[in-house]
């Protein structure tokens, strides 16, 4: 079986930072994910879609992502069974995040995450790249 779940929109609020009662931190956000097809009044439609982030990735989002800004989140699908106040049986549909990507350039040096310490995605390799120059013109791709 196959839990595995790719989505690229933008975040339609700031994450919310919170920690559980262990310290564990927590972040939760939306993003707006426009559909491919346009609707009968040929229009795209958008999908608003819940995510939440545990440990690391939830720092991360907090400390660079914002409102807008596009986000490319890899993770699985989660339902949830729930109680409202009133007493009313709940469903809700969520993407548990494993990983959250930048999914546009960046803005500003302000906003973005310095060289190295992007975090969010394991293997990430940040720092280690350095720009080509004339006198590597002889690589031979």
């Amino acid at each position: 079986m196959l839990n595995k779940i790719f989505l690229m929109g933008r975040l339609t609020r700031d994450p919310e930072l919170r920690k559980t009662a262990s310290g564990t931190p927590v972040v939760s956000f939306s993003i707006a994910v426009d559909r491919d097809f346009k609707g009968p009044g040929g229009e795209r439609e958008t999908d608003f879609i819940d995510i939440v982030a545990w440990r690391s990735t939830a720092e991360v989002v907090s400390k660079y992502f914002s409102k807008g800004r596009m986000a490319v989140v890899e993770g699985r699908l989660q339902i949830r069974d729930w109680t409202d106040r009133d007493g009313g049986k709940r469903r809700s549909a969520e993407v548990v995040a494993d990983n959250v990507y930048f999914g546009d350039s960046k803005r500003s040096n302000s906003d973005t995450a310095p060289a190295g310490e992007y975090g969010a995605a394991p293997g990430a390799h940040g720092g280690d790249f350095a720009e080509l120059g004339e006198e590597d013109s002889n690589l031979p791709f």
